[in-house]
Order: C-alpha cells, then structure tokens, then sequence
C-alpha cells in the first residue's frame, strides 16, 4: 500500500508491524505447545506401578496347597459332582500346574514327549502316560480317578 502523499516514482519507506502481531504469534506457539504436550500426556501408556510381589511359598507350604486341591478333586468325584474323565482332566492340570510352580517349567503347554525330552521327574512321566492320557485321549473305560489322585499325590511329594 502506497501512502497518499507519495508522489508517483517517489520510494516510499515499508510500513512495520505493530508490536501485538509478536504478542499475538507467541500466544499461539505457546497454545500449540500446550495442546500437544496435553495430548502427549493424555495418550501415553500409563506406569506401571510395581505390584506387591507374593513371597514365594516354602515347597512344604506349596506342597500343602496342591495336596489340598488334589483331595478337593478326589471329593468332587467321590460324591458325584465331578465325572471320572473331568476328575482326571482336572488332576492333569494340577499335577503340570504344581511341577511349573515349583520349577519354573512351562509343563502345562508341554506334551508328554517333550516332558520326557526334558528329563522332568518320572512320577509326573508315569502319572500322565498310565493315569490322564489314557483317560483323556481315550474312547471307553475311564482311569479311576482315585488311582490319578495317587499318582497326583506321588508327583507333589517325589519333588525336592
């Protein structure tokens, strides 16, 4: 724009900027700035606060526990509430559940044949492949669930 007592051909000196403009362009870094930070905070994963470790039990005390369970499946097939391949299935899962807890093996998800290529202790080889497997893989007669509780029994106290 060409000040209106500039005669034609004269130069005329570039207009500047008021002051606010510096103000107002500020403002809106700082407010950009800010959203972004709120959004970066808002959309971070949160923390993780540590969790209160459990102690690890004593083998006695572990052994305690999965006897206990053991007993509660042998009662459940006792008065009826639990069927002889249910039972068993069950008396698996805590034969495997007690030998991961107390060795750190991932038994649960392990098949016999790679239990044995790990060399676990044979009263949980024996107890799968004469009392669980046969129930649970196989058409006809059930394993009697109080032999698998044995057999569970064995592999919970033969650990040391």
């Amino acid at each position: 724009m060409f000040a209106a007592s500039a005669a034609p051909g004269e130069l005329v000196p570039p207009q500047q900027y008021s002051g606010w403009w510096l103000v107002v362009a500020l403002a809106i870094l700082v407010a950009i700035a800010a959203g972004a930070w709120i959004v970066w905070a808002l959309t971070r994963p949160a923390r993780e606060r540590p969790e209160e470790v459990e102690p690890p039990l004593s083998l006695d005390d572990l052994r305690a526990r999965y006897l206990g369970l053991i007993d509660d499946v042998e009662a459940a097939y006792a008065d009826g509430s639990m069927r002889a391949r249910a039972a068993n299935a069950e008396l698996s899962r805590l034969t495997r559940a007690f030998v991961n807890e107390y060795t750190g093996l991932e038994t649960p998800v392990m098949s016999l044949d790679e239990l044995v290529a790990r060399g676990v202790h044979p009263s949980l080889v024996d107890a799968l492949r004469r009392h669980y497997y046969p129930s649970l893989f196989r058409r006809g007669v059930v394993v009697d669930p109080v032999a698998g509780a044995a057999a569970a029994r064995r592999v919970v106290t033969a650990w040391h």
